[in-house]
């Protein structure tokens, strides 16, 4: 055994015990490579699971890539981890695992625990650290207030190599420091409470937007270090923003350097293709059964917690962890043990998942994304659901989605695509996403899926943002949302910021950002966002007028508000609607201003009748805005 390496450990028996039994939750303090002092010398401890390995040696440019001079230790424990410590290198070091298996086979793998990777299409990991005097402390704090489920979170979802480049080299990517300086503000001024990165974990494969991983502790080299990412998280929180990331531990790509087959047996994944592989993705699925995946997996997840700041993780296709035959014919998968579809090793670690990060981390959320009527993807885990803070609405947003893109003339016949959610609406806590996969592969970008001429365009995309955000649950916008993006999101590109000279993209960008402080403002919008007394129908069965009306409620009655949309393209003089309470109705927000490159119908205030309409005692009558909607809210 080669003396270059020596014995050492950062492994006690009782963090064996853990993770042999899936219990271990910070697997990122032991494995990897870890910046060590032994007596009086610096050098760096390596460790890594590969039971199935003959001999591991660490490789790189500090041995010329020779793969007997570094040798590592296997424990004599059985735990199928190798380790040992290699002096007189450090932070910036290259390096690989060489791993030789039983059957001869020699593997070059990537560090699964890598803090740093090379950036593509290099592959090797780096010696890095996380180490950063974080400067954040009022927003930690503080967050567990931001967070909460009866506080307003409307989201700006971005994927940060496409939200802006260099305008002078289009094909350069900005660094997380660079993005901060235009992003921070830029969210700030329109009000959103939240960002959600798509995945910043290191991938090979660009046009995978992130969503196949080989480094799932590695924030992506691309644009830049761990620390750089910290002090755009860093920016955000002290600009009052949360930080949410985008989670994959559905599947993992099989590329050579990574997860795949790592010690030339099917470690991270199962051996049957059946329950292993992923036929729309290509891709690899983890085994949940397996003790030591689960405690990789759940340490990933708190790791992004730990040394990221991050406030809460978006865990991707949830639904295909739960179904043994998510996108599988006949005799392509295997039932579990009762014969039934439900994979009960992912349930398993779902609920383990989520149990970990809340009793860690109180204070942040997690969200699923989830296409299913799964029950209880929402509720606590001691009450038999999955454990989630929330889910994302995929009904909502396809029915709603599916009604903007019909002709006003024929929306009578699809009135109920909007009032059908509000049956199930309340059976989890949802988000309301409009998210990146509707405006990819033929979709069409949100504003050219509206029906009608330009203006039209413009005043259905409003009124479906109006209705998003006094509709109850949380909110979740794509970047380019929130001016008319007209092309497609391309991943290669910038969004088309130019645009934004234009009235109709600045009147849409105005909107957006009065419709987030008047959300954040109103009580009623959010205090019960995720309960059926916050919701009330008032006129839900006109469908020959398209016209929709309804209560929000908050804790106080004094601060409910009546909202109506009229989703033709008519004003409509005179309309009557029943309002909970009589005295002076103020409209607090018209989508059909002047500004937002609507029609400017005035509306004024209302006073009330004592009319029994709607089954209330009072009423107001309306001038409602064409294709447009209108906050009410009682002044006296």
């Amino acid at each position: 055994m080669s003396k270059a390496v020596e014995v050492f450990s950062l492994f006690t028996d009782f963090d064996i015990s853990l993770f042999r039994s899936g219990k271990h939750f910070r697997l990122y303090e032991k494995f990897g490579s870890q910046t060590v002092f032994l007596d009086g010398r610096q050098g760096v401890y390596f460790a890594v699971w590969a039971p199935n390995a003959k001999k591991i040696s660490v490789i790189g440019n500090f041995n010329g890539w020779n793969p007997y001079s570094h040798e590592l230790y296997v424990r004599w424990d059985e735990s199928g981890i190798w380790e040992g410590v290699i002096f007189n290198i450090g932070i910036g070091e290259v390096y690989k695992y060489r791993i030789e298996t039983y059957s001869g086979e020699i593997l070059e793998k990537a560090d699964p625990f890598s803090l740093t990777m090379e950036i593509p299409p290099k592959t090797a990991s780096v010696v890095s650290t996380t180490w950063h005097q974080w400067q954040d402390d009022k927003w930690m704090r503080d967050r567990h207030e931001r967070n909460r489920l009866d506080r307003p979170m409307s989201v700006y979802e971005l994927h940060i190599g496409s939200w802006i480049r260099d305008p002078y080299n289009p094909d350069r990517l900005l660094s997380y420091r660079e993005i901060a300086e235009k992003l921070v503000p830029y969210v700030k001024s329109l009000g959103f409470t939240h960002v959600e990165f798509m995945p910043i974990m290191e991938h090979p494969y660009y046009p995978s937007w992130g969503y196949q991983i080989t480094g799932y502790f590695a924030a992506s080299s691309r644009y830049g270090t761990p620390q750089e990412l910290m002090y755009l998280i860093e920016q955000l929180h002290k600009n009052e923003i949360g930080v949410i990331l985008d989670w994959v531990p559905s599947h993992f790509p099989g590329d050579a350097h990574g997860l795949y087959r790592f010690d030339g047996s099917a470690l991270y994944e199962h051996e049957d293709i059946r329950k292993g592989f992923h036929p729309d993705w290509k891709s690899y699925i983890f085994n949940y059964g397996r003790n030591e995946v689960r405690s990789f997996l759940i340490s990933n997840a708190l790791f992004w917690l730990d040394r990221y700041h991050i406030d809460g993780l978006r865990v991707d296709a949830v639904a295909s962890m739960l179904y043994l035959d998510y996108s599988r014919n006949e005799g392509e998968w295997i039932p579990n043990e009762f014969g039934g579809r439900e994979n009960l090793e992912a349930v398993y670690f779902l609920k383990e998942f989520n149990e970990a990060v809340y009793s860690n981390y109180p204070d942040v959320q997690t969200i699923a994304e989830e296409s299913t009527s799964w029950p209880g993807v929402s509720k606590p885990t001691y009450d038999g659901g999955l454990g989630f803070g929330m889910k994302w609405m995929m009904g909502w947003m396809h029915d709603t989605l599916n009604y903007f893109k019909e002709d006003p003339i024929h929306r009578k016949y699809h009135h109920s695509q909007l009032t059908f959610s509000s049956v199930y609406a309340y059976h989890e806590h949802f988000m309301l996403p409009l998210s990146h996969d509707e405006v990819v592969y033929g979709k069409q970008s949100l504003v050219n899926k509206m029906s009608g001429d330009e203006w039209q365009k413009f005043a259905n995309l409003r009124a479906l943002y109006l209705f998003m955000y006094t509709f109850s649950g949380t909110k979740l916008i794509f970047m380019g949302g929130e001016f008319g993006q007209t092309s497609e999101w391309n991943v290669n590109q910038s969004l088309d910021w130019h645009l934004m000279a234009f009235p109709p993209h600045k009147g849409l960008f105005e909107f957006l950002k009065k419709l987030n402080a008047t959300y954040k403002e109103q009580p009623a919008l959010y205090e019960k966002a995720f309960s059926p007394e916050g919701f009330e129908w008032l006129e839900l069965n006109d469908a020959d007028n398209s016209v929709l009306a309804y209560v929000r409620k908050g804790h106080d009655r004094h601060n409910d508000l009546v909202v109506v949309l009229n989703l033709t393209p008519v004003v409509r003089e005179g309309y009557r609607i029943g309002v909970p309470s009589k005295g002076n109705w103020e409209v607090i927000f018209n989508s059909d201003e002047l500004e937002y490159f609507g029609s400017g119908v005035n509306i004024g205030n209302i006073k009330s009748d004592a009319i029994h309409w709607m089954n209330q005692d009072n009423s107001v009558s309306l001038k409602l805005p064409p294709l447009g909607g209108v906050i009410l809210k009682l002044t006296t």
